[in-house]
C-alpha cells in the first residue's frame, strides 16, 4: 500500500489533501482548527486510509478520544465510504514544534548573540589541539549490497529482493532461518535500508522480539495498551530479528497474533528471522507456527568455501591490510562455522599487519591465529549430544537412558548414539554405558539404523510433523558444533 501524499497542517499539494484540510476546518471551526491541527499533524492520505500523524502519546490519546468521529466523518464524504482514519504519533511534528517555539522565544538580539558565540566557539575548536570523542549517532544499518550472496543464502536474498521490490505483495510472511552468525540480522537490516530508501513514505519498523516484549509488558504495567496497539498495529513494513525469543511465552504470543493478523489482513509486509524452522520451536502456539509458514520460509545455510574466501578478501580490503592469498585460503579452511568467527579472525590479522607494518603471510596467518583457531574448535562430550537430542525431540534425560523402547523415545536414542560415535569419537562400550548401561553391540545397532534411514530418506515422527532423519541429524550436528 503506498501513499497518495503526506502533508503538514494545511501545506499541501495534493488536491484531496486541499479538501481534507478544509473539511475538517469548515467542521471544527477555525479557532478549534487552528489550535489542534494548523502546522500541528500531519495527513497520509492513501486509497482507502487517512492517517494523521501528532507529536506525542498524549496528543494521540487526545486526538483519538476528540477528533476521531467528526474526521472520520470528513474522510467517508471527502475520499469514500469505508474510509479508515488512524492517528500515530509523527516524530517530525514534535521536532518541527520544539524548533518553531525556540525560535519564536528568541529575540533578534538573542538570536545574533547565539550566532556570536557559535562563531567564536568554531574558533576556539579550529585553535583547540583535543580531539573531541565521537558522537553516538544511533544504530547503523547494514547494506544488502555488502551481503556476499552464496549457494546457501541465493534463494533468501531471492526473496528478499522481490519483497523491497512490492512490499506486502509475494512473500508474506518471509522467514529467514539458520544458524547464528551467519547474515540474517544483516539481511534483516538490509531490508529495513532499503524499503526506506524506495519508499520513504511507508512506515517500516525494525526491532527484536525481545524488544516487542519489552513494549508489550511495559504497556501493560502503565495501562497504556491502546497506544501500544496504535502503534504496531498501523505500520507498512514490520522486521522482527529473533522471532523464536517469544518461545514459550504465551501471553506476548497472543498479542503478537493479534498484531500479525491485523498486518496481515490489510496486505502490510512481515519479515521474520529465528535461528531454526518455525516447527522446530516446540513451545510457539500453533496458529502462529502455521501463519509463518504460510508465507515463504528460507534457511541460511553456512557458506561454502568460495564465500567464505569472498568474504575474508572483501573483509581484507575493508580494513586496509594486505594479505597473500594463500593466507586468505588458510583462513577460509579454518573458519568455517560462521561469519563473525572469520571477520574476528580477518581483525586479528589486520592488528598484526598494522603493529608490524608488514604483509600477513600464510606463515604469519598459521602463527598469528594458532590461539584463535584452538579457542574456536568446539569439543563435543556425550552431556553435549543428550542435551541437545532432548531439548529437540522434548524428552527427559532419564527417557533417553530408561529400558523403554516405544518409539517416541528409541528412535532419539539411536539418534543420540550415531551423534555421540561420529562427533565425540567415545568408545562404543563407552556410548552404550552412558545411555542406561547398555552394551557396545546396542549401540552398533542404532548406528546402523540410523544410516539406514538416511540411505532410504526416512521420515521421522515430531509431535504433529514429518522430518526426514537427515535433516534432523543436520540441525542437530550444526548446533552441537556452533554452540
Amino acid at each position: 500500500m503506498q501513499p497518495v501524499q503526506a502533508a503538514r497542517g494545511v501545506h499541501t499539494v495534493d488536491q484531496t489533501d486541499v479538501s481534507f484540510a478544509n473539511a475538517i476546518e469548515k467542521k471544527l471551526g477555525q479557532r478549534k482548527y487552528n489550535d489542534w491541527f494548523h502546522n500541528k499533524v500531519t495527513y497520509t492520505i492513501t486509497t482507502d486510509a487517512v492517517v494523521v500523524g501528532v507529536g506525542s502519546d498524549f496528543l494521540l490519546s487526545w486526538m483519538q478520544r476528540e477528533f476521531l468521529k467528526p474526521i472520520a466523518q470528513i474522510a467517508q464524504s471527502v475520499i469514500g465510504v469505508g474510509t479508515e482514519v488512524r492517528f500515530k504519533v509523527d516524530t517530525r511534528v514534535a521536532i518541527d514544534s520544539e524548533s518553531s517555539a525556540t525560535k519564536s522565544k528568541e529575540s533578534p538580539s538573542t538570536q545574533q548573540e547565539t550566532k556570536s558565540s557559535l562563531s567564536s566557539s568554531d574558533k576556539d575548536k579550529n585553535s583547540s589541539s583535543k580531539k573531541q570523542p565521537p558522537k553516538n549517532k544511533g544504530r547503523r544499518f547494514a547494506n544488502l549490497a555488502t551481503f556476499v550472496v552464496g549457494s546457501g543464502s541465493e534463494l533468501a536474498v531471492t526473496a528478499i529482493q522481490q519483497v523491497c521490490e512490492s512490499p506486502g505483495s509475494q512473500y508474506n510472511p518471509l522467514v529467514l532461518h539458520g544458524e547464528v552468525g551467519l547474515g540474517k540480522t544483516h539481511l534483516l537490516e538490509g531490508i529495513y535500508k532499503r524499503i526506506r530508501s524506495t519508499y520513504p513514505s511507508l512506515n517500516v519498523l525494525f526491532m527484536t522480539a525481545e524488544d516487542f516484549t519489552n513494549y508489550f509488558t511495559s504497556a501493560l504495567r502503565n495501562h497504556t495498551l491502546p497506544s501500544f496497539r496504535q502503534r504496531f498495529r498501523n505500520i507498512d513494513v514490520l522486521l522482527i530479528d529473533d522471532i523464536d525469543f517469544l518461545n514459550g511465552k504465551l501471553k506476548i504470543q497472543e498479542e503478537f497474533l493479534h498484531t500479525f493478523k491485523k498486518l496481515e489482513s490489510h496486505s502490510r509486509q512481515i519479515v521474520l528471522t529465528a535461528n531454526c524452522h518455525p516447527r522446530l520451536m516446540p513451545k510457539m502456539s500453533e496458529e502462529l507456527t502455521t501463519r509463518f509458514l504460510s508465507g515463504m520460509v528460507c534457511r541460511v545455510e553456512p557458506p561454502d568455501m568460495e564465500t567464505r574466501l569472498t568474504i575474508a578478501t572483501q573483509k581484507a580490503t575493508a580494513l586496509g591490510v594486505t594479505v597473500a592469498p594463500e593466507a586468505l585460503e588458510y583462513v577460509a579452511s579454518r573458519f568455517r562455522n560462521n561469519v563473525r568467527e572469520l571477520e574476528g579472525a580477518m581483525n586479528v590479522l589486520a592488528a598484526y599487519a598494522t603493529l608490524t607494518k608488514k604483509r600477513v603471510t600464510l606463515s604469519a596467518a598459521k602463527r598469528v591465529l594458532a590461539d584463535l583457531q584452538r579457542d574456536c574448535t568446539r569439543i563435543v562430550k556425550l552431556n553435549d549430544v543428550e542435551e541437545a537430542v532432548c531439548e529437540f525431540f522434548g524428552v527427559e534425560t532419564s527417557e533417553l537412558k530408561s529400558p523403554r523402547r516405544d518409539r517416541s523415545i528409541s528412535q532419539p536414542r539411536m539418534m543420540a548414539m550415531f551423534l555421540a560415535r561420529k562427533l565425540t569419537g567415545a568408545a562404543y562400550s563407552e556410548i552404550g554405558n552412558f545411555f542406561g548401561g547398555r552394551n557396545h553391540s546396542t549401540v552398533k545397532s542404532a548406528e546402523k539404523k540410523v544410516l539406514t534411514w538416511i540411505d532410504q530418506s526416512s521420515e521421522l515422527q515430531i509431535a504433529s510433523y514429518s522430518w526426514t532423519a537427515e535433516d534432523i541429524l543436520e540441525q542437530l550436528e550444526q548446533k552441537l558444533r556452533a554452540s
